[in-house]
């Protein structure tokens, strides 16, 4: 059965729970209107602006019961959100992009989670490996069919590259000085480091591959409820400004929300966020939190329709909006 089929069961499956448990966006008997939101992971600081809004009170002030839905690494959020089964979703915009062309997902997406992806290949500290040029000849744990994968293979010619899929561990790279494997900043080397094993990082944005993360919603569900998609977008972009000055009511959350997430991973986990201005950009006033550059979207949209990625054009300003997010 093909993954794409496997997603639209999922999806399907989902959105019949979610027809006999009245899922769509309704006012519940605290007169708020419930909506889901399906993240990409389980909770984390990565998530901290929605959690953020829901511990201060930013959604309700906006009347929204806003419900987050764990994920994990399985879960297809743009399926789920373009059936309906859910409000809002969360990935990077390349995933929005493909989803549009290739799977005939009506999503749009309407805020920024992240400027910057914080995703990348780690390394031990004394690898010889200093550039992406230098992966020829060694081997490297990555999730089959990643698109950044794709993007740096192809630009750096890393046709002597053995591939193994990505385990989401770090146990082998802790055993092996020569182990190299797809990482994000903001967790893997906090597990390496506390092993006292010292890491680097090559970031995908440094080679050039730079996508937005994102939420998004149901091009459907924008055209009939844009005072909700608004509402959301507004007082998910106020979470995040806020979480970024100060994390600890959102992390007191997560952290309950997620027992596996120690205090110290949390902060860690936030300081990366902050000190590689990854939700703020390089503005520091914030300004640019939640916010689209349409020049971005265009050059992400040609670099996967030279890959191939994309299997069929299609107008790249239909995947996101800016009119909720002022």
């Amino acid at each position: 059965m093909s993954l794409h089929r496997v997603r639209n069961l999922a999806a399907a499956l989902l959105l019949s729970l979610a027809t006999l448990t009245g899922c769509h966006s309704r006012s519940n008997t605290s007169g708020l209107t419930t909506v889901k939101f399906q993240a990409d992971w389980y909770p984390q600081p990565e998530h901290g602006g929605f959690y953020d809004a829901i511990a201060k009170g930013y959604y309700k002030a906006e009347g929204l019961d806003v419900q987050i839905i764990p994920g994990g690494p399985y879960v297809a959020s743009e399926a789920l959100v373009a059936s309906g089964a859910v409000q809002f979703g969360m990935n990077s915009s390349d995933h929005v992009l493909e989803s549009i062309a290739n799977a005939n997902e009506p999503i749009v997406a309407v805020g920024a989670t992240m400027q910057h992806d914080p995703q990348g290949i780690m390394l031990h500290a004394n690898s010889p490996v200093h550039t992406f040029a230098d992966l020829n000849g060694h081997t490297l744990a990555v999730k089959p069919g990643s698109t950044w994968w794709e993007f740096i293979r192809n630009k750096f010619h890393l046709d002597q590259v053995h591939e193994i899929p990505a385990t989401f561990s770090v146990a082998n790279f802790l055993q092996d000085p020569n182990y190299i494997q797809q990482a994000f900043v903001t967790s893997e080397p906090y597990f390496a480091q506390r092993a006292g094993v010292a890491t680097r990082m090559l970031l995908n944005r440094d080679a050039g591959y730079d996508p937005y993360r994102v939420f998004f919603t149901s091009q459907t569900f924008a055209h009939d409820h844009p005072d909700i998609v608004a509402k959301f977008t507004r007082a998910s972009i106020r979470g995040w400004r806020d979480y970024m000055n100060d994390p600890a009511a959102a992390n007191a959350m997560i952290e309950k929300l997620n027992p596996a997430l120690s205090p110290d991973w949390a902060t860690y986990s936030y300081n990366a966020l902050k000190t590689g201005h990854y939700v703020i950009s390089d503005d520091p006033t914030g300004s640019q939190t939640g916010q689209f550059d349409p020049t971005r979207w265009t050059t992400l949209y040609n670099q996967l329709l030279e890959l191939h990625v994309i299997q069929k054009p299609i107008d790249p300003s239909i995947a996101y909006s800016l009119q909720f997010m002022n």
